[in-house]
């Protein structure tokens, strides 16, 4: 069964002769690990691909000319922190960072530009090696975050409500509960020695029990116009990283800088 919005220009639903010439490809980058006795290890995939999705129809509303399709998302990422539960699947950032680095060039024979829509925190590594590397070698290449401003670190508010959205089926609301609420700095160095199983035992870094799905279906909209917004007129940093549109000046308001927004999922 399809998830909320799957198909819109799914490259995979295509024969050879019907891709448009020289399209923009957006490949979802998620992970498979464990988000806590509530969600499915697919969480991060399913909102990397449904960002994705959800970005590209934007894209082409307001260009129809210019064909943009989505990839099979990358389900698997750098999720050692993880290791510790069952269910995760990492395949480490070297692993990954070869992966990305041989999909793109495979790509770039017929693709105008390539955008990995990066939906876990824990593939940046990987993912900033791996565009550097092809952007050196001349290829069209860039990424950009699910971001929506300030989110809590792992299977807390921010991504249960975009299940709650997206799958709602998958997710068990009745085994939801606080994780660890500490900010992600102050427990970092504890994370970074012994994994998320050494600060939190459920693996939820947040609190769930507070999400809804109209939230979620907000935190959606807001990172696939962010996403398409980047596509369209950011520029990228030296990593690859397209960073987000400027805002046209507006008085005292344009002297403000913006903080960077946070991923759907730091860990």
């Amino acid at each position: 069964m399809r998830e909320r919005g799957e198909g819109e220009g799914c490259l995979a639903d295509l024969s050879w002769p019907a891709l448009p010439p020289s399209p923009t490809v957006l490949v979802p980058l998620g992970s498979t690990e464990q988000h806590g006795p509530h969600l499915p290890l697919h969480t991060d995939t399913a909102v990397a691909a449904a960002v994705a999705r959800a970005a590209a129809a934007r894209l082409l509303a307001a260009a129809p000319d210019d064909p943009v399709l989505v990839a099979p998302a990358v389900a698997y990422g750098a999720s050692g922190e993880h290791q510790d539960f069952p269910g995760t699947m990492s395949i480490g950032t070297a692993a990954l960072r070869f992966l990305l680095v041989e999909l793109v060039r495979s790509l770039s024979r017929w693709a105008g530009r390539v955008v990995i829509v990066n939906g876990h925190g824990g593939n940046l590594g990987a993912l900033t090696a791996a565009t550097s590397l092809l952007r050196g070698e001349g290829h069209d290449v860039c990424w950009a975050p699910c971001a929506a401003g300030p989110a809590d670190a792992h299977a807390g508010h921010t991504e249960t409500s975009l299940m709650l959205h997206l799958a709602p089926g998958l997710v068990d609301m009745a085994r939801a509960k606080p994780g660890n609420l500490a900010p992600l700095a102050e427990i970092m160095p504890d994370l970074a020695a012994g994994g998320v199983a050494a600060v939190s035992p459920s693996g939820v870094l947040g609190d769930p029990t507070t999400a809804t799905a109209g939230e979620g279906g907000r935190l959606l909209d807001r990172m696939a116009g962010d996403v398409a917004a980047r596509i369209r007129h950011g520029r990228a940093d030296h990593t690859g990283r397209l960073l987000p549109a400027p805002a046209p000046p507006s008085g005292a308001a344009a002297a403000a800088p913006t903080p960077a927004p946070a991923t759907a999922s730091p860990t």
